[in-house]
C-alpha cells in the first residue's frame, strides 16, 4: 500500500486489529520534541553526560543500590565513578534481575545501541562509549530515540554554563534552551549579591528599583538564550498567594517578564530536597502539593501561560481537573518518581479522558544522553496502548477513525501541542 493510500485509510469496528496496529506504528514513527531534559549541547563540555558509567551512576540507581546492599553512603561516595558503576552493575544487574524501571532502562539502551546483552560484560559496554565523538553520538542517539529536538535546562547561575552563554554560544538546532530560575526564586539572599556583581542594581529588599533590575536580568537572559520558557522546581509547601520573597518575585518579576517575552512559566512542584542528605542528589523525596496555588496563579494572570507538572501521584486528578478550567494551563509529562510504566499509563489515560488531545503526555527529564532512548521507547509503548484503546472505543461507538487523523493527534501529543502552546 502506498503512503498516500495508507494516510487516507479508515478503520471501523470491523477492523480493530488493523486500527491498533496503525496506532502503534504511527506512535513509533512520529518524531518527538522532548520538552524537558537536563541534556546539553557539546559546547557545554562536562555538563553533557553520556556513556556507560554515567548511565550506571544515575541517581535513581544510586538510591536503589544503597537500599539493596545497605552499603554506607560515605563508602559509596569514596569510590571512583568507574568503581561505583561496577558496583551497581554487579549488585543490580548480575546478582539481581534488573526489572526496576531504572535498571530496565539501561538494558533497553544497551540493546537499542546493538550491544550484546548475553555477554553481560561491563568492560565491553564501557569500551563501546569510550571513543565516540559527542556530536556524532548525539545524532545517533536522537535517531535511535526518534527525537527531532530536545529542550535543555539552563541555569544562568551555574559556573560552568554561564561562560558558554557569555562567550557567544551560537546554538545547536538539536537543543533548545529553557531558563531555569530555581536559585533566583528559592535563594534570593544568596543570589542577589551575584546579580550585583553582574551589574544589576538589586538590593536585599525587593523595592521598585530591584524589581526593575530583576526584570532586566530575566529579559537579558531570555534573549541571550532564546529560551522557550522559564522554569522552576518548587517544594510541596509552595503556596500562592503568600507573604514570601518567592511569591513576590513571581508576581512582580517572573509573571510580567513572561508576559512581555511571550513565553510560559513552567512550574515543577512537589520535590522535597535532601530527605536523606547522605545520598546527595539521590536523597530527594516527594510530597503532596497545593493545586489551589496553581488555580489562583492561572486566575490571577489570565494573559500568562503556565506549564505545570507535579511530582505526587495524589495531585494528578485535581491538577488535571484544574487544567480543564484554565486554557492558560498546560500539563506535561510524568515527572521523576512518576516515570514508571504503571503510573505513566494511569496518568496518560486520565489526562486523555479529561483533556482530550490538549496535553503533552511525556518528557524524558533525561540527565544522561542515552536515557532518551529508553524513556521514549517505554513511553511510546504505553502511549500506543492507551491511544489504541481510545480509538477502539471510538470505533465501537460507531466513529470511523481515519489514519491521517491519528497521525494529526499523535504529532500533537509528541510535540506539536507544545509548539502551539508557545505561540
Amino acid at each position: 500500500m502506498s503512503d498516500a493510500s495508507s494516510a487516507h485509510k479508515q478503520y471501523t469496528r470491523e477492523d480493530l486489529a488493523g486500527l491498533r496496529a496503525a496506532v502503534t506504528r504511527i506512535v513509533r514513527e512520529t518524531p518527538v520534541t522532548d520538552l524537558h531534559t537536563h541534556l546539553y549541547a557539546p559546547p557545554f563540555g562536562e555538563l553533557l553526560l553520556y556513556g556507560f558509567d554515567e548511565l550506571l551512576t544515575y541517581h535513581y540507581l544510586i538510591a536503589e543500590v544503597l537500599r539493596a546492599t545497605r552499603m554506607d553512603a560515605a563508602a559509596y561516595w569514596a569510590l571512583s565513578k568507574r568503581e561505583q558503576a561496577n558496583l551497581i552493575w554487579k549488585e543490580l544487574f548480575l546478582k539481581r534481575s534488573p526489572y526496576s524501571e531504572a535498571c530496565r532502562g539501561v538494558v533497553t539502551v544497551l540493546n537499542a545501541l546493538g550491544l550484546d546483552l548475553s555477554s553481560r560484560d561491563a568492560e565491553a559496554y564501557r569500551a563501546h562509549f569510550n571513543d565516540v565523538e559527542p556530536s556524532a553520538h548525539i545524532d545517533r542517539v536522537m535517531q535511535v530515540a526518534n527525537l527531532s529536538s530536545v529542550v535543555m535546562t539552563n541555569d544562568p547561575f551555574d559556573a560552568i554554563e554561564r561562560p558558554v552563554w557569555e562567550g557567544g554560544y551560537a546554538g545547536d538546532p538539536r537543543f533548545h534552551a529553557a531558563l531555569r530560575i530555581d536559585p533566583l526564586l528559592n535563594d534570593w539572599k544568596g543570589i542577589y549579591p551575584r546579580l550585583q556583581g553582574w551589574g544589576y542594581e538589586v538590593e536585599p529588599l525587593l523595592g521598585a528599583k530591584s524589581i526593575a533590575e530583576v526584570r532586566r536580568f530575566l529579559l537579558d537572559t531570555i534573549r541571550r538564550m532564546k529560551a522557550l520558557y522559564m522554569a522552576v522546581s518548587l517544594p510541596p509547601e509552595f503556596r500562592y498567594p503568600a507573604d514570601s520573597m518567592r511569591a513576590k518575585l513571581i508576581v512582580d518579576c517572573v509573571a510580567p517578564v513572561a508576559a512581555e517575552a511571550g513565553i510560559p512559566f513552567a512550574m515543577m512542584i512537589g520535590v522535597k530536597r535532601s530527605v536523606n542528605p547522605a545520598l546527595r542528589l539521590a536523597g530527594d523525596g516527594v510530597g503532596l502539593s497545593d493545586v489551589g496555588s496553581v488555580e489562583r496563579l492561572c486566575a490571577a494572570f489570565p494573559n500568562n501561560k503556565f506549564m505545570v507538572t507535579m511530582l505526587a501521584r495524589e495531585n494528578q486528578h485535581e491538577l488535571t481537573v484544574t487544567a480543564r478550567k484554565f486554557p492558560n494551563l498546560f500539563l506535561f509529562g510524568c515527572w521523576w518518581f512518576l516515570n514508571n510504566p504503571s503510573l505513566i499509563e494511569e496518568m496518560t489515560r486520565m489526562r486523555l479522558e479529561l483533556l482530550g488531545t490538549s496535553v503533552v503526555p511525556q518528557h524524558s527529564d533525561a540527565r544522561v544522553l542515552e536515557q532518551v532512548i529508553y524513556k521514549w521507547d517505554h513511553s511510546r509503548t504505553i502511549l500506543a496502548k492507551v491511544l489504541a484503546d481510545k480509538y477502539a472505543d471510538l470505533a465501537l461507538a460507531g466513529w470511523t477513525v481515519a489514519e491521517d487523523e491519528i497521525q494529526r493527534d499523535v504529532s500533537g501529543l509528541l510535540g506539536e501541542n507544545f509548539w502551539a502552546f508557545l505561540k
